[in-house]
């Protein structure tokens, strides 16, 4: 297993340098202008020199080999400098367009509160889908199969944007605000966790952007963990073991659990990347200050360094969590080589 991850991670280098250029040409080619947002006072000469300072006057490919260097080269080495590893690079870091502040610095002192939002979420929606699709497979065509199916399809079929919305309006609109239902619309980021009436608090305020990205998850994998267990339920090797006198918990989560979750693994591993971007809706909507809502606000104000950067660390995301997907197979199925 050693050598297949040690292959996977010389191939991810390529597929991580063409996604990169993807990325930047398809940005730098977007129609936009970092002096747009500056007063009509400024003149022609002034903006041109703004335009110079910020590297626009070289050609495309020294622009990208640059933005290259500095995100996958300056700026680990500067964080590894801090910690008295290396010495500080004498190279320019990346630096934002719209606040003049390190992209990477801002992106660090926001993910916090995405990961509490989005990470929480995904292990709630995966929590309640895997259930939902064991119990919906074994029970199939019952009445909790067709609930289920109800609430997955409802699931798909909403955007975040629009569940959301629909949650403000009926959690903190109609609902009182004296009412134990009634949640706040405001994700309050300076909220500190001191006490248990702050902890209260916290928790209040996550419900809704949490339940809304859930129900994406919960309805993607609920399926895919479905049609898996469908699908083993009806093999020979099943009959066997029921054959053999084995009781029904065993044979159910035990041996068709086990070949099931071999697909769905990679579903939840894929998906995580993935559920970053339904969180750029979702912290819009609830004014959660992430990392999504900054990737809203630097695409407002053409600030193609902090879009560039977060762009490409949710395509380095999609391939290091194909990456892990790919070495849980052996995890979970002896029978898979990698030699």
């Amino acid at each position: 297993m050693l050598n297949f991850a040690i292959r996977r991670l010389a191939m991810a280098i390529p597929t991580l340098i063409f996604i990169s250029l993807i990325i930047f040409l398809l940005l730098d080619l977007a129609p936009g202008d970092p002096t747009a947002n500056l007063p009509l006072t400024i003149s022609h000469e002034v903006r041109e020199q703004i335009r110079q300072s910020l590297g626009l006057g070289e050609p495309v490919h020294i622009r990208y080999v640059l933005w290259l260097k500095q995100i996958v080269w300056t700026e680990p080495m500067f964080y590894l400098a801090d910690l008295g590893w290396v010495d500080a690079p004498e190279s320019a870091r990346l630096i934002s367009w719209q606040t003049r502040a390190p992209v990477m610095d801002t992106i660090l002192e926001r993910l916090p509160q995405t990961l509490k939002v989005v990470g929480l979420s995904y292990v709630v929606g995966v929590l309640i889908a895997l259930p939902i699709g064991i119990i919906s497979a074994y029970r199939q065509y019952s009445v909790f199969d067709q609930v289920g199916t109800f609430v997955s399809m409802v699931g798909y079929s909403v955007p975040p944007f629009f569940s959301g919305v629909l949650a403000i309006v009926i959690f903190s609109v109609l609902i009182p605000r004296d009412s134990i239902f009634w949640l706040p619309s405001i994700y309050d980021t300076t909220l500190q966790v001191v006490d248990w009436e702050s902890f209260k608090l916290q928790a209040r305020q996550m419900v809704m952007p949490v339940m809304v990205l859930a129900l994406q998850t919960t309805a993607q994998i609920s399926r895919f963990m479905r049609a898996s267990m469908l699908d083993n339920l009806n093999q020979d090797y099943v009959r066997t073991a029921r054959a053999k006198g084995l009781t029904e918990s065993v044979v159910v989560m035990v041996h068709v659990l086990r070949n099931s979750m071999i697909p769905v693994v990679t579903v939840i591993a894929l998906g995580i990347p993935s559920i970053f971007g339904g969180a750029i809706i979702t912290e819009q909507v609830f004014k959660v200050n992430g990392i999504g809502q900054y990737l809203i606000v630097a695409i407002q104000a053409n600030d193609m360094p902090t879009v560039q950067t977060i762009t490409f660390l949710f395509a380095f995301l999609i391939v290091m969590f194909n990456l892990i997907a790919d070495l849980l197979y052996g995890v979970l199925d002896p029978r898979i080589r990698y030699d």
